[in-house]
């Protein structure tokens, strides 16, 4: 998921989906521990998509942002 498409979600939107790619995450990574996942870097592309929404909402918070 790019920046661009980030910023244009709603406040709600990116909360709710933090918490699915969270659980999503969570759940791959406990399968790739069981047996290996086909391309582990899936993982890694995760972990860096949900900071990236991280970084917005905290962005929006200390910002004041509404939406």
């Amino acid at each position: 998921m790019k920046a661009s498409e980030i910023k244009e979600m709603t406040t709600q939107e990116l909360e709710d989906r933090v918490e699915h790619e969270k659980e999503a995450y969570f759940k791959a990574k406990m399968a790739h521990s069981i047996s290996p996942l086909e391309n582990p870097n899936t993982l890694k592309a995760a972990r860096k998509d949900i900071a990236r929404m991280a970084t917005e909402l905290r962005n929006r918070q200390l910002n004041g942002d509404k939406q």
